[in-house]
């Protein structure tokens, strides 16, 4: 995919706070990307073509909206914030494939976002990708509120606190719930890290850019997948097998021999575990509901 160049002329990060009589709202931990060559590179990651279909999450000042448009057949972008809102409408009026939504993307379903933007042509196969600038505070909710909806992504380029994105990518020994949960549900992949200086403000800490390249459907019961990934992590500090035991309500000994049958010893801790060897086990916690429910 060829990039357009960066405008010079469009104004920068502080030209547009100033215009507007902004300024960043800490509570929504708003820091604005400034750096061009860090915006070329996630619109790179995202892999766009000129009918591809984009999400965005917390397009802000727009600087990396603009990159979008340029590159895909339409841009929805959802902003919780007002004030940024007149920015976009300001700024971006004049891009036809670009449409505005205010509100909560926790609250919002994105497929319905997709479709009410969508003109018939674009409308099947729906397929779009998602690229969001994440607060801290949202982030794990973000992603899980995006990899579970009804019509998920066929990729997601997220920018994220460097640390979160090290424990999206984890592998077996540094394992989280959040590695567990991203990785149920595609590939990550850190694709370009960002100094905090690219950044107005600069936050206190270095940011990364993740791709996730999304296979839906999950490879097993993602309710049951889910549970027993939650119990095994909810005591990580203790052997598996009492995590798991105080976690689903289960006996020591049924423990114990699930996680013979699925192969992995049970003084070992969920950290170490990969994420076939967690489906394993779900699958065989699983089997032991349905003989219990028969």
């Amino acid at each position: 995919m060829n990039l357009l160049p960066h405008d010079e002329k469009s104004p920068g990060v502080r030209e547009l706070l100033d215009k507007y009589d902004l300024r960043p709202r800490k509570g929504l931990g708003q820091h604005f990307l400034a750096d061009p060559n860090v915006l070329h590179k996630i619109v790179e990651a995202a892999d766009l073509s000129t009918q591809g279909v984009v999400l965005e999450i917390g397009p802000g000042l727009g600087m990396l909206t603009r990159q979008l448009a340029q590159a895909a057949g339409c841009v929805v972008a959802v902003e919780l914030d007002e004030g940024m809102l007149g920015v976009l409408r300001g700024e971006l009026a004049h891009l036809a494939n670009l449409h505005l939504v205010q509100g909560d993307i926790l609250q919002l379903d994105p497929a319905t976002l997709i479709r009410d933007a969508l003109p018939s042509n674009l409308q099947s196969p729906l397929e779009y990708t998602v690229v969001a600038n994440l607060p801290y505070y949202i982030t794990s909710a973000a992603i899980r509120h995006l990899l579970e909806a009804d019509l998920p992504p066929r990729r997601l380029v997220l920018t994220v606190q460097r640390e979160v994105a090290k424990r999206i990518v984890a592998g077996p020994g540094d394992m989280s719930l959040l590695a567990v949960s991203v990785q149920y549900y595609g590939q990550p992949r850190i694709v370009a890290r960002i100094p905090a200086g690219a950044f107005v403000p600069p936050p206190k800490v270095d940011s990364a850019v993740v791709r996730i390249d999304t296979c839906i459907p999950g490879p097993s019961d993602a309710e049951t997948f889910f549970r027993v990934a939650r119990a095994g992590f909810g005591q990580k500090r203790k052997q598996l097998k009492n995590a798991l035991a105080a976690g689903l309500g289960r006996s020591s000994s049924d423990v114990s021999a699930a996680m013979a049958r699925a192969g992995i010893d049970s003084h070992r801790r969920a950290q170490t575990l990969s994420l076939a060897e967690w489906v394993s086990l779900a699958r065989e916690f699983g089997s032991q509901s349905r003989v219990k429910d028969t």
